[in-house]
């Protein structure tokens, strides 16, 4: 039977005014799942949850939230401390607001596995020294600052940082969205490379359902905070759910300069279709 790293059951999470996630339930095995679905859906929240991040007075609530064996329900701040950055680990979005600014690459990445682990200097070093040629940099961005690297190196040194202490699990937030098409495959296929190496699952939020379809096992479609379809994510081309279908229709591209993307029928959704 395949592990289970991550088992979500019922997850909601209210603030006074609106529940923005409603009744969510999935798992991940040590597989690459992603959360698609417009803004607002409800994706970076379920991620948030996951990682202990929601802030107040946002309340979660589930039948079953587990990570790694560990009940997030139940945890302590020791806890999840223990937790976060070793076991589960998150990459950001932007570069530029994830990074400290007046640290520099060493310094934070010495941070990073500090936090977590006791080693010798020496040690720490060739942590840090092989952590940086995983994701495809050199020994001089060490010692270099977040202002004067570019937004692809930038968000490499976030993956080194997230995947310095070897986690099993591993959440990326829209992790290219702030790069180019070029460089938003690169940071893909990296992140592919590092899961298959390391045997560790990837929980991936994004907009890209081409990338998804080309990267991921498995993706689940979320709208207005709820889950609406969940497929192979090679599937996703050939999808019937009406939302989903818009999804990958409704990308702009040189097939459709000039035209008018289609748009969704939302009378559809609230007519049951889900």
């Amino acid at each position: 039977m395949t592990e289970q790293r991550i088992i979500v059951d019922a997850l909601s999470i209210d603030y006074p005014a609106v529940r923005v996630v409603n009744n969510v339930s999935f798992t991940l095995g040590n597989e690459r799942l992603a959360l698609v679905g417009e803004s607002g859906s409800g994706k970076s929240m379920t991620a948030r949850a996951l990682m202990g991040l929601v802030r107040q007075p946002g309340r979660v609530s589930a039948n079953q939230l587990n990570v790694l064996g560990h009940d997030l329900t139940a945890l302590s701040p020791r806890g999840w401390r223990q937790l976060r950055g070793n076991e589960i680990a998150m990459v950001l979005q932007d570069p530029r607001y994830a990074l400290n600014p007046v640290k520099n690459v060493q310094a934070q990445l010495d941070e990073a596995l500090t936090l977590h682990q006791t080693l010798p200097r020496r040690e720490r070093l060739d942590r840090i020294r092989a952590a940086i040629t995983a994701v495809g940099l050199t020994d001089a961005v060490l010692s270099r600052y977040p202002g004067e690297l570019s937004g692809g190196m930038g968000q490499r040194v976030m993956i080194a940082i997230a995947l310095i202490n070897n986690p099993r699990v591993l959440i990326a937030d829209e992790p290219t969205s702030a790069l180019d098409a070029r460089l938003r495959n690169q940071i893909l296929e990296l992140l592919v490379e590092q899961c298959e190496q390391r045997q560790m699952a990837m929980l991936l939020i994004s907009h890209d359902l081409p990338l998804v379809a080309q990267h991921c096992d498995r993706v689940l479609v979320m709208y207005r905070g709820e889950k609406v379809d969940e497929m192979a994510a090679n599937q996703l081309p050939h999808a019937t759910h009406p939302y989903t279908r818009t999804l990958w229709t409704c990308r702009p591209g040189a097939d459709t300069y000039g035209k008018m993307l289609p748009t969704l029928d939302r009378t559809e959704m609230h007519n049951g279709a889900r």
